[in-house]
């Protein structure tokens, strides 16, 4: 949003004439002061977007105003205006948090270069401010960390607790369940958001290249290094590191991680100036850091310091009752982002979905969906449109087809009893059992081209029953 209103505060009349008539010529709202007690009664009353003080006026100045502005309004840019052209008072303005600091006599041209500025620097502002709640938004631990199973919310209570401190945090848990996507949000969660998250995957960079991307290097340090490049810690100050795969970390880089961990800083390779840096470190592994610690592959000091708050994250096979919230999540994300008409599951698919024991987690529940969503242009997503999904039997992959009986019933119970919480009690029993009886009787009476005595012997019931099921379930009897 750009200047409207300003305030000029000055004892000289000719000095707030001038201002007041170059201002409002541009068509800002200007108001004047001759005191800085005029200027303060002004500032608490009114909503400025700019306020020019000169730094000697009766009663407060105008560096103890500015505190006073600092105190009241944060926001409020304030430009000091002196006639003394000293150091001492151009730093003690700056420091004291003045947007701008200029001395008298000025042209007006400083001015109109002053405004523009700051014109820029309000844009640039509330460009950012949208961008900081987008970015928060986009991490909101109830929008974009889905689940309501017990195993999640004890993670969420986890971030709420952690989030506005520095504590290190561990997340583990197997690869695809999302553990980049919970140190996001115990960062953007935190009072470090609008600072960098810095995302560094210890697994995906050679060994001999980790160490230079971690803590930079100095010009010259090796060959190929033409100039000094900043490490992901120094990127990272003031905010967040995210070290992804923590335990593929080499043995001698561990030592530098504990260093970092201990002294809060690092040195470039190549170089021998330590470089103090403020990190939260957030570490994540799919492997067991304790038994690789045991067995002399993980440092264990380094295990201990970083273990602080642990975050366990269960594989996706054991939160099943998930699956039909991150499945509606993933259809509205993905026709969202390809912008393509809307998709949902039929209750067979979501049945099909949730049955699946889906090794890769998360991740691969998020890809298997994109997929379908892509090649379908079907509204209703049927079973057909995941061809390749595999059902998981006693450890080894089956296809749907080659299910047995019962997993096929307990698939069709789950997608016919979704909402099994708005059903009227005391009748389900007697409604499965009718949909289950009638397809099997009317089978074996097929089967024994209508022969009920043939048809009671194979059911292992007596013949005035099945008489008496048929009449019941209201079965046609076709005869060859």
């Amino acid at each position: 949003m750009l200047l409207n209103r300003i305030l000029v505060a000055d004892d000289e009349e000719s000095m707030r004439w001038v201002l007041s008539k170059a201002l409002r010529k541009k068509g800002f709202t200007v108001d004047l002061a001759r005191d800085g007690e005029e200027a303060l009664r002004l500032i608490q009353s009114g909503d400025y977007d700019l306020a020019i003080l000169d730094i000697k006026m009766p009663g407060i100045s105008g560096l103890d105003l500015l505190d006073r502005v600092k105190e009241l309004k944060s926001d409020l840019l304030v430009v000091i205006m002196t006639a003394e052209a000293s150091m001492k008072n151009a730093v003690e303005a700056m420091k004291r948090g003045a947007y701008d600091y200029i001395t008298k006599p000025f042209d007006l041209d400083v001015i109109d270069a002053i405004i523009e500025k700051v014109n820029r620097a309000r844009e640039l502002t509330s460009q950012m401010s949208i961008l900081k709640e987008e970015l928060k938004d986009r991490y909101l631990l109830e929008k974009n960390i889905v689940g309501n199973s017990p195993a999640m919310r004890d993670v969420y209570k986890t971030i709420g607790k952690v989030a506005p401190s520095d504590v290190t945090v561990l997340v583990q848990g197997e690869s695809g369940t999302g553990k980049e996507l919970i140190a996001r949000a115990i960062h953007f969660n935190s009072k470090r958001f609008g600072k960098p998250f810095i995302a560094l995957n210890c697994a995906a960079i050679p060994k001999e290249l980790l160490e230079s991307e971690l803590f930079g290097f100095e010009k010259g340090a090796f060959t190929g290094a033409v100039e000094r490049k900043l490490g992901k810690f120094e990127q990272a100050n003031g905010g967040t590191i995210f070290l992804d795969e923590i335990g593929d970390m080499p043995l001698d880089l561990q030592a530098k991680i504990l260093r970092v961990l201990q002294e809060k800083e690092v040195t470039r390779t190549g170089g021998s100036q330590n470089i103090a840096v403020d990190v939260r470190i957030v570490a994540a592994t799919n492997q067991n850091l304790e038994e690789l610690a045991r067995a002399k592959q993980f440092r264990e000091d380094l295990y201990y310091r970083l273990n602080v708050v642990p975050i366990q994250l269960v594989p996706l096979r054991e939160r099943k009752e998930d699956i039909p919230a991150l499945v509606e999540y993933f259809l509205h994300k993905t026709c969202a982002e390809l912008e393509v008409p809307g998709r949902t599951c039929s209750p067979e698919t979501m049945a099909l979905l949730t049955a699946y024991s889906w090794p890769g987690n998360v991740r691969e529940l998020e890809n298997t969906i994109k997929r379908a969503v892509i090649l379908s242009s079907d509204p209703l997503l049927t079973p057909a449109d995941f061809p390749g999904l595999r059902i998981q039997r006693t450890g080894e992959a089956v296809a749907t087809d080659e299910l047995s009986l019962e997993a096929l019933v307990d698939m069709k119970l789950r997608a016919s009893l979704t909402n099994l919480d708005k059903m009227e009690t005391g009748d389900i029993y007697n409604l499965v059992l009718k949909q289950i009886e009638r397809p099997l009787i009317r089978f074996v009476l097929e089967k024994t081209r209508g022969n009920q005595v043939k048809g009671a012997d194979i059911l292992g019931i007596n013949r005035n029953t099945l008489r008496k099921k048929i009449q019941e379930l209201g079965i046609e009897i076709r005869k060859d």
